[in-house]
């Protein structure tokens, strides 16, 4: 009973989307079906702290990555904390309990040449909707590093082309306002102009980025937009969306942006998510020293040799 009315009160008070419910459904029925089979007399209610671990370490003895683990691990100490909130029960057997450290995954981005190569030099047909829509949508992502489902979920009165501001709303329908530079503000004119010269009106014409029937594009769209035209300058694995927010992050820090700033133009609750960016930036800079500097150059050389 207690993990229904978690997953509704997740559901309606905290604004969590229908696919981390499940996630947590499934991670909480992983975690009484250990306790089930550990001990039939188990339950949530009188699980204490070693047992929480044990379920822990069983999960990573089973082949299970870090990542995954927390995950789920996370799941079960919501639960705990929601159940201790509305004195279902008396102590949270979770709060002690850690998960395994995360190996560190720096964010995959486009190199500032990579990012002129594909605005500048893969030859877009000015006069062809679809060129002309899929440029914009990217260097919008690009410019501003706004989520995919964000950019999916714009409306043509969410952009001021005369302020040059757009209205972002990001996750637990949160806004923020984005700045606009002067070249996406021209590329979205020209691409509005063009959109409605060669779309039919329909009842979603409101949104900002619409496919050729009128109707707006699906995160699968922007998706599968971006793959195609990243190929064309870049050989990374990853040539998702989110590259291009990484990018963005990468390139503002690079120019000596602000870290709080970043954080802000991003929509990051915490500025810890922001600084994993550093750590980008720092791994450039390392590759340019040993690339530049004369001892290092001269060290790689002799090894060449």
């Amino acid at each position: 009973m207690v993990v229904e009315d978690f997953l509704r009160y997740m559901l309606a008070e905290r604004e969590a989307s229908p696919q981390t419910v499940e996630t947590y459904r499934e991670a909480l029925s992983d975690y009484e079906n250990y306790l089930k089979e550990t001990d039939d007399d188990l339950t949530l209610e009188n699980a204490d702290t070693d047992v929480i671990r044990s379920w822990v370490e069983d999960m990573m003895d089973r082949g299970h990555k870090a990542s995954y683990t927390c995950k789920k691990l996370s799941a079960v100490k919501s639960l705990y904390r929601y159940a201790l909130r509305q004195g279902i029960m008396a102590k949270d057997p979770a709060h002690s309990v850690s998960g395994p450290k995360k190996d560190k995954v720096l964010p995959t981005f486009l190199k500032e040449a990579e990012a002129n190569r594909l605005f500048d030099e893969i030859g877009w047909k000015k006069d062809d909707i679809g060129d002309v829509r899929a440029r914009t949508l990217i260097l919008l992502l690009y410019s501003t590093g706004i989520r995919r489902a964000e950019v999916v979920a714009l409306k043509d009165r969410d952009v001021n082309l005369i302020t040059h501001e757009m209205k972002v709303t990001g996750k637990r329908r949160k806004q923020r306002i984005v700045p606009l530079g002067d070249e996406i503000v021209e590329e979205l004119r020209n691409y509005m102009t063009l959109r409605d010269n060669r779309t039919p009106a329909t009842d979603y014409s409101e949104a900002l980025f619409r496919n050729d029937k009128g109707r707006p594009l699906t995160d699968s769209q922007v998706y599968r937009i971006v793959r195609e035209k990243l190929s064309l300058v870049t050989t990374q694995k990853k040539r998702s969306p989110h590259v291009l927010r990484h990018s963005f992050a990468t390139a503002m820090l690079n120019h000596d942006a602000k870290l709080g700033s970043v954080q802000k133009l991003l929509g990051h609750e915490s500025l810890n998510t922001t600084q994993i960016y550093t750590h980008v930036t720092f791994e450039e800079l390392k590759r340019s020293y040993s690339k530049a500097h004369p001892r290092e150059s001269e060290d790689e050389q002799q090894e060449g040799n």
